[in-house]
């Protein structure tokens, strides 16, 4: 499903109407049922605030916007097997692919920050917020290690630890074709296209971007990398390999295939796989590793396994 935005106003005759009465009035395509899990979610905004009270009562004259990202109605929860590392000041996270690392208009319950504020929860002190802070993002559709700091002692010097290239973050990627040389670097000045809302390299008015890899495997028509972020921009990886010739497989926003002979490409083949920093309160070395998750491993042994092109009918 396409994201989509619907917008309302509501006449004299909507006054006192329930929030979820009105839509399933006004929208066929979602049954009442869909749409309080819409409202729950955090996906309808009224008079520009958002609402998650199916039960809210509307005035005249309102404007209702319903945002549909085109994603799966239940909302993902942080659980136990997600957690990589915790301590008083900080919490490393196994990130799944799909998944919004913050709000967005669509959605705030069951992003990552709002599964982490839940999974962190004392109900014995339900006025006592986790004071979380995030001090990098990755992509919905791209999984790893993540952390947060989770004390106000540990906030600012997480935030410099990334700011001044302490932190080391590693990536592992697949991408289409054979790279000339088997290591490099690649820089640019990265800004956003608003009418695309694509990254690309610009000659002024970009933020650097520098990205480091080396070729780890080859096959036929597709590579294994190792990356290191030097920088770490938006879409940054992604942006740099697409200009470059080698898009990410899945990653159909920058020209990547969607297929690689039988096998589905669904998402892009990026994965956080390490991160090195100080602890930023003790300093002292830490280092956490992600394993490859099944989609990743799936993609990775069909090259092993075939010689494949990317063709969407092509057999391997």
């Amino acid at each position: 499903m396409v994201p989509k935005k619907y917008c309302f106003c509501t006449d004299m005759a909507a006054a006192g109407w329930r929030l979820d009465q009105y839509l399933a009035a006004q929208m066929d395509g979602l049954s009442r049922g869909q749409l309080r899990k819409v409202i729950d979610l955090g996906g309808v905004h009224v008079d520009g605030r958002r609402i998650r009270q199916c039960s809210f009562a509307l005035a005249p004259e309102t404007k209702i916007e319903v945002f549909l990202d085109g994603r799966a109605l239940e909302p993902f929860e942080l659980k136990e097997a997600h957690i990589l590392f915790r301590d008083p000041y900080l919490i490393v996270l196994n990130k799944p692919a799909g998944v919004e690392t913050q709000p967005t208009p669509a959605r705030y319950r069951g992003t990552l920050y709002q599964a982490l504020q839940q999974f962190l929860h004392n109900p014995f002190r339900p006025r006592d917020r986790a004071e979380l802070g995030m001090v990098q993002r990755l992509d919905r559709d791209t999984s790893g290690v993540m952390v947060f700091s989770t004390h106000k002692r540990s906030h600012r010097n997480l935030s410099l630890a990334f700011a001044g290239r302490g932190a080391e973050k590693t990536y592992l990627a697949l991408v289409a074709g054979v790279l000339a040389d088997k290591s490099g670097e690649i820089r640019s000045y990265l800004a956003r296209n608003r009418a695309s809302n694509r990254v690309r390299s610009v000659a002024k008015g970009g933020k650097e971007a520098i990205t480091r890899y080396r070729v780890l495997e080859e096959f036929p028509a597709a590579s294994l990398l190792e990356i290191e972020l030097l920088t770490g921009r938006s879409h940054q990886i992604r942006a740099h390999f697409s200009e470059a010739g080698h898009a990410l497989l899945g990653d159909v926003r920058y020209g990547g295939a969607a297929r690689i002979g039988s096998v589905a490409v669904a998402r892009q083949m990026l994965h956080a796989v390490r991160l090195s920093l100080p602890h930023p309160v003790t300093a002292e070395p830490l280092v956490f590793e992600s394993p490859l998750p099944e989609d990743f491993l799936t993609v990775l042994t069909h090259l092993r396994d075939k010689d494949c092109d990317f063709s969407a009918t092509a057999p391997c």
